[in-house]
């Protein structure tokens, strides 16, 4: 799930095939009509001025305001920000399904530079928050308007003791859409652009990687070195992109006085580094007695004494490989929700009752899935590459609890909605757990029961093991970063150590394989976002042996209550907050252990 995105296209992208038009295209209509929608320039002319005028109005004064004056301050900050946003979000999904398109890249790029430069207005307005000495602040506070707002002061004020002067952040900011945005939208539109070259077809990358859980192993295997391929014809580029922005991040962290790279994701994330480096040691601890464990079970049940790499998501032998419709997966996820909360399974509901998802594989269209949370006066919107596998039933169930999470915390406005990103995984891997139970519950066939249970343990490995390993490949590539630029080859050196490391003996990793890092977005996006899905799958194990508990009580009702009331605090509140609740700490050492056993039970129900 990427951070933030937008709504309606006025232009499409080509049609794709004809099951991808059978599957539902979402409406960006409440955003804005289309790409000529006269609302839009009104809008940027709008923002522009307003954020002009907010300057004029308390540049050099904030320190200086009233309780109630500084309230009315962030009051309409706050309004300009959900503008703002309407306006990014409705031109990042635009761009989102059509990244081929040049009008719609263009309309992008240029509503993201008016945005920007519009932004650079009221850039003053965080580093002024920052400023006002703590016990003054303090004594403000005690006004109810401005308390309201005390969550997104306390947030901002985190970074206090990394904020640059007042120039330097305007320049950060001005020279990012030429920087850092410009350097991640030619990798996505280069990925976008991408064939990969399989017997007479040439697929998209989303279509060439499903090939990789193809139940015949010679597609797997072919679409596995067209992947390896393409991405090293291509590997000087993707070198370039990547050195040049760890090179832009290590320049900046040393400025703003960061001791980590992984430091300034944390405290985005308000997570102490030593939660963080708990669990991903936690989680490499645990290599030896999860993925090697499982892999070897895999590689047992093919018979043989290794996996090539290309067979690690293979179906399973004994798996009937059961394909669904998109209506069989909507009931499917919308019963699993409704059973555990009416509630969520109503909001649910709206997201397919209303043109909020687009579910199609199409030509140039973003590849895997997000739930985008736009502004708190709209909705969210989900895209997904839906192409009938259980996989993506549970994709579905993962993007629609984030769609939920979104819908539940925006009463809270632009300042208060978004959760940090620890804790926005919370509700989607929830929302897996529920369908993966309910679809467990529905199958009366023993094998297709074991391979279930086999599937979900690979989406848990994949969701712990491979992105601690992600994680791991991010610090080792910025630490060596720093030491100078690196080659194609040194990258995929530090990419096959980890990997190595992280599946275990059972897989054969070579070839072309080196490449693979090249398409994973978040290293180029969000670096170092990837821990937080381990997080989450390791947060909601422990949250869904609580429920399990509650319910076998007679207290799932309560469990429910905690569990909505947690969703809907949106950025209000910190995770130890957020967990004291249901009786869980993620500063505990023990805590993660919790999770990671989940895991270790599943294939240890696997072995026997």
């Amino acid at each position: 799930m990427p951070p933030r995105s937008s709504r309606k296209p006025a232009a499409r992208a080509a049609s794709g095939t004809a099951a991808a038009r059978a599957l539902p295209s979402w409406n960006l209509g409440d955003l804005y009509s289309g790409l000529d929608d006269p609302a839009i320039g009104r809008d940027l002319h709008g923002v522009q001025e307003r954020c002009e005028a907010f300057a004029r109005a308390y540049d050099g004064k904030v320190e200086k305001l009233s309780a109630q004056a500084l309230a009315e301050a962030l009051a309409e900050y706050e309004r300009l920000q959900e503008l703002m946003g309407r306006l990014g979000s409705y031109a990042q999904l635009s761009f989102s399904v059509a990244m081929t398109d040049p009008a719609i890249a263009k309309f992008s790029q240029d509503v993201q530079e008016k945005l920007t430069t519009a932004s650079t207005h009221v850039l003053f307005f965080t580093l002024a928050l920052n400023k006002i000495a703590e016990k003054d602040l303090q004594q403000k506070l005690k006004n109810p308007e401005l308390q309201h707002y005390a969550p997104y002061l306390r947030d901002v004020r985190a970074f206090r003791p990394y904020q640059l002067d007042d120039a330097l952040e305007k320049l950060l900011m001005e020279k990012q859409v030429s920087g850092r945005a410009a350097w991640t939208r030619l990798f996505d539109e280069t990925l976008a652009a991408m064939r990969f070259p399989i017997g007479q077809k040439h697929l998209t990358e989303a279509e060439a990687l499903h090939l990789l859980s193809s139940r015949d192993a010679q597609a797997r295997k072919k679409a596995a070195l067209s992947v390896g391929d393409t991405f090293k014809g291509r590997a000087q580029q993707f070198a370039l992109i990547t050195n040049t922005l760890a090179k832009d991040k290590e320049i900046e962290d040393r400025w703003r006085g960061f001791p980590r790279p992984i430091s300034s994701r944390n405290v985005s994330n308000y997570i102490e580094d030593e939660v963080v480096d708990a669990l991903l040691e936690a989680v490499r601890s645990a290599y030896p007695r999860l993925s090697h464990r499982y892999y070897a079970l895999k590689a047992k049940w093919f018979g043989r004494k290794k996996l090539e790499y290309w067979d690690r998501n293979a179906p399973l032998p004994f798996d009937a490989d059961r394909s669904y419709t998109w209506n069989e997966a909507k009931t499917l996820v919308l019963d699993a929700y409704r059973n555990f909360s009416p509630t969520l399974a109503q909001v649910g509901e709206q997201f397919f009752a209303n043109g909020w998802i687009d579910a199609g594989v199409k030509p140039g269209k973003a590849s895997g899935a997000f739930a985008h949370p736009t502004v708190p006066s709209v909705h969210p919107y989900l895209l997904l590459n839906f192409q009938g596998k259980a996989r993506d039933v549970m994709t579905l169930a993962h993007e629609l609890g984030h769609g939920v999470h979104q819908a539940l915390s925006a009463p809270h406005g632009a300042l208060l909605a978004d959760t940090p990103l620890t804790l926005a995984e919370t509700a989607s891997v929830f929302g897996e757990q529920l369908a993966f139970r309910e679809m467990l519950t529905r199958e009366d066939d023993p094998k297709r029961k074991k391979a279930l249970i086999a599937a979900k343990v690979e989406d848990m490995l994949n969701t712990v093991v491979r992105q601690v390993a992600f994680c791991q490949f991010e610090i080792l590539l910025h630490d060596a970063r720093k030491k100078g630029e690196l080659t194609a080859e040194q990258i995929c050196d530090l990419w096959m150590t980890v990997q190595i490391e992280s599946l275990g003996p059972a897989l054969k990793l070579h070839g072309n394989y080196r490449y693979f890092w090249s398409y994973i977005p978040h290293f180029i996006h969000s670096p170092f976002y990837v821990y937080a899905y381990a997080f989450g799958d390791c947060l909601v194990n422990s949250l869904y042996a609580v429920y399990v508990r509650s319910a076998q009580n007679g207290k799932g009702a309560e469990f429910e209550k905690k569990y909505i009331a947690m969703l809907q605090a949106g950025g209000t509140l910190r995770h130890k907050e957020l967990l004291a609740p249901f009786g869980l700490n993620a500063g505990d050492p023990g805590f993660w252990q919790q999770g990671l056993e989940v895991i270790g039970g599943f294939i240890d129900a696997l072995e026997q």
